[in-house]
């Protein structure tokens, strides 16, 4: 059997990041993603053109996607032939997501559709594009998943990643006190264990 691994990284990674799973992965070649895309129907394009590229002559493709990445992945590759999905603090509810940083800046819908765009005092921009897109094109996704979430992830509550899991049939595993970035020694423990536990 010849695997790869594509590693997609979260909002400020990078495919660098790809070297710290080659070693949790033996005998399988692991490939890092440097994508573009800003928001979910670039990812619809750019996404699906490299696991083309790279996946041919595989027998298996496993995911392992972080965050941001995690829901662009899930956008974009539901139809491609990946054997598992391993998901490290997936946004896997975009519009609440979005809708509860609406609510944190006091920004309302009627706002944000006529200013279009709206920049909150925390750096994030939110966009009534985006709003309407992630409403238009609900995540559907089959593929065997597991999904390693931090207790005190700041960006989707327990209750939005348990339904979710639930409602496609994945593995949740919540690593108590860790956080929606999972980079501390303790953390990254726990991440390469269950990996390693997760792979099929």
């Amino acid at each position: 059997m010849k695997n790869l691994v594509i590693y997609i990284h979260g909002k400020g990674g990078n495919a660098e990041e790809a070297k710290h799973y080659q070693p949790l992965f033996a005998g399988s070649d692991v490939v890092g993603f440097d994508y573009q895309a800003k928001n979910p129907w670039e990812a619809k394009c750019e996404f699906p053109n490299f696991y083309d590229r790279h996946s041919n002559g595989y027998d298996a493709v496993i995911l392992v996607a972080n965050s941001i990445g995690a829901y662009f992945a899930m956008s974009s590759l539901a139809e491609k032939n990946i054997s598992q999905a391993l998901l490290i603090s997936p946004i896997v509810n975009m519009e609440k997501l979005i809708t509860d940083m609406m609510m944190w800046s006091n920004i309302t819908e009627d706002e944000l559709q006529s200013k279009k765009e709206i920049t909150t005092e925390f750096g994030e921009t939110l966009s009534w594009e985006y709003l309407c897109y992630v409403r238009e094109h609900p995540i559907k996704w089959h593929i065997p998943t597991c999904i390693l979430y931090g207790e005190k992830d700041n960006m989707t509550s327990k209750e939005t990643i348990s339904g979710f899991a639930d409602s496609i049939g994945a593995t949740l595993t919540v690593m108590e006190d860790g956080e929606h970035w999972f980079h501390t020694e303790e953390q990254m423990k726990v991440l390469d264990d269950w990996i390693i536990s997760s792979v099929r």
